[in-house]
């Protein structure tokens, strides 16, 4: 994931992390393999937030950093991925306000990372696009909601992520799907 282009590989800033932290060592594997098996809410995250391929990077490596100092306080009782994505939704909106870009950048890129199967299917493609450049108007809080409704959570999943009644979530979610249909499908 970040190993590529001169960056330390993922275990490797991990150990490092893990050494210099003084961590428990029994809490390693138990925080690796939580994070290998929910490692799609990083990537998520960071297409959703990151404008370039190094923004995108660094932010990922905000991120596990983040993870790691808070794992502590990861409650059991509760659903790691609604944690992990509570925490890497905080540090992305932190990040965006700290290096608050404003380049213009070629979605197409982004748009293939996601959509492996764009080749096949151009009108499908360009949809996608017509999504994500909806998604990058949008405010942090909005940004948030319109991911974590697109990869199946459910209201209250996505209510104890963002700090929001399950009622809010839904008039939001609700206005959003107006809001998009009427930019998407201005005819309609």
């Amino acid at each position: 994931m970040i190993a590529d282009k001169g960056r330390r590989s993922f275990s490797a800033i991990m150990t490092t992390r893990k050494q210099v932290m003084g961590i428990d060592p029994g809490r390693h594997d138990e925080f690796d393999e939580l994070l290998k098996s929910h490692l799609g809410i990083i990537r998520k995250v960071t297409n959703a937030w990151g404008r370039k391929e190094t923004d995108r990077d660094d932010l990922a490596q905000e991120i596990l950093v983040q993870l790691w100092r808070s794992f502590n306080t990861w409650d059991r009782s509760r659903k790691f991925s609604t944690w992990m994505y509570r925490v890497a939704l905080n540090v992305a909106i932190s990040f965006s306000r700290k290096n608050n870009r404003q380049t213009i950048v070629s979605l197409d890129d982004r748009i293939e990372e996601v959509a492996v199967h764009t080749d096949s299917d151009p009108e499908w493609r360009e949809q996608v696009g017509e999504l994500y450049r909806f998604i990058d108007d949008l405010d942090p809080l909005h940004r948030a909601l319109v991911l974590l409704y697109l990869d199946d959570n459910s209201y209250r999943e996505i209510a104890d992520v963002l700090g929001i009644t399950e009622t809010n979530v839904a008039t939001k979610i609700s206005r959003l799907k107006k809001q998009m249909s009427n930019k998407l499908n201005p005819l309609s």
